[in-house]
């Protein structure tokens, strides 16, 4: 879907992309860097928008530089800033984009109802979008990316602004997008968390530079770590300290206590990692849980998330855990917030 081979952009005063060579296949695929990393700049070269200063870039096979029209002609794009009008409802605007894109009037209307379907504003249609919340505001520019039935679309931080369960929201959607209507997707973001639980593939840049592209199950692999939690009991008012000198004097070894358990499970102070070395490590725990008269809230094989895969501190926890040397080869290069 998209290719670049030694991409730059060079301003006066900065370097947005470093000669960037990445291939991008079909799917839902995360673009994922800190604030100025080169995100939109990156962007706007696919869509023939900005000149490269050197190197070379192709979207569905037309080169950016030659072919900037036909492409958009193909692809959707939703930008990152505020740019719809206000005294316009969504149903007009969408209709506008979708002529814009070169259907004939019926078949813009049809394809606007349908899309601000899809997206969630089919009752809220003919409002003017100055009135909409900062959510409405996002479906709005996500119909109008679709409203042409591109092959490709481009969403620069599409969860800019919102509240968690509008986040959650959008992310289901653009989801969809590719599930539903077999659209594939560029989305960029600077939350690691979103990409993990959206996209198939992700891609990280930071200065401009390629850090590491991969699909999303390599980031985050099925580690050789037992993530236990237990209840509290009067006999035992600390059950996870109680849990872990029991397992220790077992042979069990113990990778992280409640008080330096590497970060990235939810109550991490509450959970004791242990390493797995085969089933007889279940029948340890289990046994010795029983024993001791406390409750097992969870014993679970622990898996990477995005974030720990990049978290300097936690490379070294994760690497002692079984994570492959690639891994914490590059957590200490990549500073992602």
């Amino acid at each position: 879907m998209i290719a670049t081979e030694s991409l730059s952009k060079r301003f006066p005063r900065v370097t947005a992309l470093d000669r960037l060579s990445v291939d991008i296949g079909p799917g839902v695929t995360g673009l994922v860097g800190a604030n100025g990393a080169g995100k939109s700049t990156l962007i706007k070269i696919l869509l023939g928008l900005s000149p490269a200063t050197e190197g070379r870039a192709s979207v569905l096979g037309l080169d950016v530089a030659t072919h900037g029209g036909d492409i958009r002609e193909r692809v959707g794009y939703m930008p990152e800033h505020d740019c719809l009008p206000p005294d316009v409802s969504a149903t007009e605007f969408v209709v506008h984009m979708a002529r814009m894109s070169g259907l004939p009037p019926t078949a813009a209307r049809e394809r606007t109802a349908d899309t601000l379907r899809h997206v969630g504003l089919y009752e809220e249609r003919y409002r003017p979008i100055g009135g909409y919340s900062t959510g409405m505001k996002q479906r709005v520019k996500l119909a109008q990316a679709l409203v042409h039935d591109p092959q490709l679309v481009f969403l620069d931080e599409p969860t800019n602004g919102l509240d968690p369960v509008g986040r959650d929201d959008m992310l289901d959607l653009i989801r969809r997008v590719h599930t539903d209507f077999g659209i594939s997707v560029l989305v960029t973001s600077h939350l690691l968390g979103e990409l993990e639980r959206t996209c198939d593939h992700v891609v990280v840049i930071d200065g401009g530079a390629l850090l590491r592209s991969s699909s999303t199950s390599d980031f985050t692999q099925t580690m050789g770590t037992l993530a236990i939690e237990v209840t509290d009991t009067d006999t035992h008012p600390d059950g996870t300290r109680a849990v872990r000198d029991a397992l220790a004097a077992a042979g069990v070894t113990l990778l992280g206590t409640p008080e330096n358990a590497p970060p990235g499970l939810p109550g991490a102070g509450h959970i004791l990692l242990i390493e797995a070395t085969g089933e007889q490590t279940y029948d340890t725990v289990r046994d010795t849980v029983a024993d001791l008269g406390l409750g097992l809230v969870r014993m679970e094989q622990r898996r990477h998330h995005i974030a720990e895969v990049f978290h300097p501190e936690t490379a070294a926890s994760t690497a002692t855990a079984g994570s492959t040397a690639a891994a914490a080869s590059q957590a200490p290069e990549v500073q992602v917030r």
